[in-house]
């Protein structure tokens, strides 16, 4: 079976989680890395009480869900964060896996190698590139309306997205992957330029995108 790239993603994940450890910090306000691995987990694996990521009435169960795996071994939290889910999930078919875990892996890897001092983006292929531009896009729509100005994402070689349309208008250009964890609320762990009036850009830079 060819490697889509949420496999892909998911091996990098894995990778950074395991260089880490069980206690270093992430990007996730108040989660070690181990938190994020339980989360991880949990979101695949247990749809019971994974709906408590967008509803607040089921958060009290996801957190319970969370800590117990949370207390596992790390060395089986790694495991079935490598593994994902069985094939019976839905998780588990590659259509599903592709269209919800690229992003999602592609940002959590980097909460991870981004809460360390001295970070650097790693390299991203041609391909991810546009799969990230697309979703970069996507999220422009769906976060966007949150943004307290007119907000366009641009790539270096031109291409746009309107994110929000109003006035003032602030423009942050990037490759894709700085722009998805732009739009996923990691505006200042993203390697952008912000263009627009002064105000404007310093509402966007603290603006709550993301879930």
């Amino acid at each position: 079976m060819a490697t889509t790239h949420a496999r892909a993603e998911r091996a990098h994940l894995a990778q950074a989680l395991t260089e880490a450890g069980p206690d270093a910090p992430t990007l996730c306000e108040g989660w070690t890395t181990r938190d994020l691995a339980a989360h991880v987990v949990v979101r695949e694996r247990r749809v019971d009480a994974a709906g408590g990521i967008v509803v607040k009435a089921l958060a009290p169960r996801l957190a319970r869900v969370q800590a117990e795996f949370a207390a596992r071994p790390w060395t089986e939290l790694l495991r079935m964060v490598a593994e994902g889910p069985s094939r019976r999930s839905l998780f588990g078919l590659a259509p599903v896996d592709e269209a919800a875990n690229v992003v999602e892996f592609f940002v959590h890897c980097e909460d991870v190698r981004r809460a360390k001092p001295g970070w650097e983006p790693r390299p991203v292929s041609p391909e991810l590139t546009e799969v990230l531009w697309k979703r970069a896009a996507g999220m422009a729509r769906l976060s966007g309306r949150r943004a307290p100005a007119g907000l366009v994402l641009r790539r270096p070689d031109g291409q746009t997205a309107v994110a929000h349309k109003g006035a003032p208008v602030v423009t942050v250009t990037g490759e894709p992957g700085e722009l998805v964890m732009f739009m996923s609320g990691r505006q200042g762990h993203a390697v952008v330029e912000m263009d627009g009036d002064e105000q404007a850009v310093t509402a966007v830079r603290s603006a709550k995108f993301g879930l």
